[in-house]
C-alpha cells in the first residue's frame, strides 16, 4: 500500500505566497509521474502541473510562471510552490503521484489540503 501526506494549505492573501508538500511512503519500488491537481465546488478536478521521473514538467495555462512543482526523489516527496496568488486559485489541491509496484503502475491520490486566497 501507499499513503500520501500533503501538507502546507491555508489562507493566505492575494498576492501571497504557499508551498504545498506530498510525501509519499509504502512499499513500492520507484515512482513514475507526480502532479497536484485542484477542485472547487461544483466543478471537476483540473490538472495543475505534473512532473515525470526526469523532472520534466507541465502547468496549466492559468498558473504558469507563477507556480513551480518539484520532486525530491530521495524522499518520495512532491512540491508546489504557488507565488502570486490569486482568488481564482482557492480551491481544494490533491496531489496525484504513480508509483510502480511490482512492475505495475498505479496511481494514488492525497486526502486533499484547502488552498483558500482571500482578502
Amino acid at each position: 500500500q501507499v499513503q500520501l501526506v500533503e501538507s502546507g494549505g491555508g489562507l493566505v492573501q492575494p498576492g501571497g505566497s504557499l508551498r504545498l508538500s506530498c510525501a509519499a511512503s509504502g512499499t513500492f519500488r520507484s515512482i513514475n509521474a507526480m502532479g497536484w491537481y485542484r477542485q472547487t465546488p461544483g466543478k471537476q478536478r483540473e490538472l495543475v502541473a505534473s512532473i515525470t521521473s526526469g523532472g520534466s514538467t507541465n502547468y496549466a495555462d492559468s498558473v504558469k510562471g507563477r507556480f513551480t512543482i518539484s520532486r525530491d526523489n530521495a524522499k518520495d516527496t512532491v512540491y508546489l510552490q504557488m507565488n502570486s496568488l490569486r482568488p481564482e486559485d482557492t480551491a481544494v489541491y490533491y496531489c496525484n503521484v504513480e508509483p510502480r509496484i511490482y512492475g505495475v503502475t498505479y496511481h494514488y491520490w492525497g486526502q486533499g489540503t484547502q488552498v483558500t486566497v482571500s482578502s
